[in-house]
């Protein structure tokens, strides 16, 4: 099996899986209960909140466990925009989102909301100047991804938080689910940050939505406190141990050099085909290359190359079947590349000998697919 899939998801590391079986074994006791194995479940989770929050810079108190990314940022979306409506109802983010941020987009347009999408720089790219006209006194919240998912672009966050700094009624959410482990991100100017643990080697069913202290929000599960106020329900002490353990194990891992060698590699490789268009700007993270095959539907080359055990994606994995990639027409502005996306991703696991492989078979599935054209 060649796993050139690494965006949707990513396998277990075994030392990740060791502490979810310990803590599953050693701290049977409710976390919220006040009994001693009660007390000693909830040490543990403080414990592993203090690691997380040491590594990625921010206060113990400003993490909150999710479910995964999905509910961090419907949190986060939906929470500061039922907690602030007072100040206004109008949000900024752009055309390259996934849909845990669209969907509550939408939701929140439904009942009278305003959302604007920030234009992009031709690298794709939010267009800082176009920022800054959108942006109104009104405005309670900008949210932008740190990476794409779909081309592997990079957001300017910083120089992003610094312009909404200057607006102290508008909040800052960043999407990082496909920065964690691969771009060193500060959030000294974000406010809120979204992060999924099965894209960095950890277990699937936990993440994290931080907030910076003196924000509020309105909570999307009610029922009392659990780890924070904010997400109501019996804390999963393994599969939080389990998330403390792959962040510090990703941040220690330093691939990029032998990840933009696999990456050079296989762009080199796709310039001999006449139909195959790169759809991943130069300045993309090395982990993903979207690439266009013209007049081959995405999900045709993806059996294709499924039929040699050859694991790639279209679009993200939470997309809608059978769309066209809206992240790719807003980069490439051509409805055919937007039409025929795949995305392969890499990871510190791929080998060379398997980039060998995978662009032998995808020689073969290319010519078996545009001659029956």
């Amino acid at each position: 099996m060649i796993y050139l899939d690494y965006s949707a998801t990513t396998p277990v590391n075994d030392e990740v899986i060791d502490s979810y079986v310990k803590a599953c074994k050693s701290y049977i006791g409710n976390p919220n209960s006040l009994h001693k194995l009660g007390v000693e479940s909830n040490h543990l989770i403080m414990s592993a909140t203090k690691q997380i929050a040491d590594l990625i810079g921010v206060k113990d108190s400003e993490i909150i466990y999710t479910s995964g990314s999905s509910e961090s940022n419907n949190l986060a979306i939906k929470g500061i925009a039922f907690k602030y409506q007072n100040r206004g109802k109008h949000i900024i983010s752009t055309p390259l989102e996934h849909s845990s941020i669209y969907g509550p987009l939408d939701y929140l347009e439904s009942l009278g909301y305003e959302i604007s999408y920030v234009k992009l720089n031709s690298d794709g790219s939010v267009d800082l100047d176009d920022l800054k006209r959108l942006i109104r006194n009104d405005t309670i919240l900008v949210s932008v991804n740190a990476v794409n998912s779909e081309l592997g672009i990079i957001n300017p966050i910083k120089e992003i938080g610094d312009i909404i700094k200057e607006y102290p009624k508008c909040y800052f959410h960043v999407d990082m689910t496909q920065a964690i482990g691969k771009v060193k991100i500060s959030l000294d100017n974000v406010d809120l940050a979204s992060f999924s643990s099965h894209k960095f080697y950890g277990m699937k069913g936990i993440g994290v939505l931080v907030k910076k202290d003196g924000i509020e929000l309105e909570p999307l599960i009610h029922g009392g406190k659990s780890t924070t106020i904010y997400r109501s329900g019996t804390p999963c002490l393994p599969l939080i141990v389990s998330l403390a353990k792959a962040l510090r194990l990703i941040l220690n891992i330093n691939k990029d050099d032998y990840l933009k060698e696999l990456n050079n590699d296989l762009r080199s490789y796709f310039q001999e085909f006449d139909k195959v268009r790169i759809n991943s700007p130069k300045k993309a993270i090395s982990h993903i290359l979207n690439i266009s095959v013209l007049g081959v539907k995405p999900e045709s080359m993806l059996h294709a190359l499924e039929s040699h055990d050859i694991y790639i994606s279209t679009q993200s994995a939470c997309a809608k079947s059978n769309s066209l990639s809206k992240a790719v027409l807003s980069v490439t502005n051509d409805m055919d590349c937007a039409k025929s996306s795949i995305r392969i991703s890499l990871s510190y696991l791929t080998t060379k000998e398997e980039i060998e492989l995978f662009k032998k078979v995808f020689k073969e599935c290319y010519e078996e697919l545009t001659c029956l054209r």
